[in-house]
């Protein structure tokens, strides 16, 4: 299989993922302009990634200039093909304004930028990403200022009932807590996919946590999730 990262005007964290899957995890990697217009290239078994940053200066809100980036009219089909797309912090706002994933990530409650690391603990093994994971509480980067999950009551119902939740912030325990909310995000959700679980979004940046140089390995278990190719749906 193979990976496809989008690179938007703005994006900033393009790189990081191309080195963590290229580098970290030996996978085969393909850069695509947001100007693109064909992933022919691609089967449903490889992942289209859409990484973090600031896509188009994020100058009207977070990611709603972006998803009517060219690249993303394929994205949505490859999605709705079955194809397994990946989305990190502006990555997983362009999903949501793009509609594969349901709610919004809106200003952190303390309406500040939030960097450091946090804890996480899978929701459910209902998908590829919380099977990896198990029971292992990761610590992971988040880096954001308009990070918190939200949906209207009834959503939030739905995707809980669905278990659609992939990660929760919790404490280096596995608490889940308010405190260890970072932003604010209703039921400290830190990640969701969609009904046909081959689409997720996450706030926090696996890719930040993939090199034994910086001590932290943890999120290599979520990217190598993607190379497994069994279906939840």
């Amino acid at each position: 299989m193979k990976f496809g990262v989008v690179v938007f005007p703005g994006s900033n964290c393009d790189r990081d993922m191309m080195h963590a899957l290229q580098d970290d995890l030996q996978q085969e990697v393909v850069m695509l302009w947001h100007k693109d217009r064909s992933l022919d290239d691609f089967s449903t078994e490889d992942c289209i990634v859409l990484p973090g940053g600031f896509s188009y200066g994020d100058y009207l809100r977070c990611g709603s200039i972006a998803r009517f980036s060219p690249i993303m009219e394929k994205v949505v089909e490859f999605a709705n093909k079955g194809g397994r797309v990946l989305g990190v912090c502006n990555g997983f706002q362009i999903l949501c304004e793009s509609g594969l994933l349901p709610g919004a990530l809106l200003l952190n409650e303390e309406q500040r930028f939030v960097c450091k690391n946090i804890y996480l603990k899978s929701a459910g093994d209902k998908n590829i990403i919380g099977q990896a994971v198990g029971d292992r509480i990761l610590q992971v980067p988040v880096a954001h200022g308009e990070g918190r999950y939200y949906a209207d009551e009834a959503t939030i119902e739905q995707i809980e009932k669905n278990e659609q939740v992939i990660f929760r912030y919790c404490d280096a325990h596995g608490n889940v807590t308010p405190e260890a909310n970072p932003n604010g995000a209703i039921n400290n959700i830190a990640g969701i996919c969609n009904a046909g679980r081959n689409v997720f979004g996450m706030m926090p940046h696996p890719e930040r946590a993939c090199s034994s140089g910086l001590s932290n390995t943890d999120g290599r278990i979520v990217l190598s999730a993607f190379m497994n190719v069994h279906s939840f749906a």
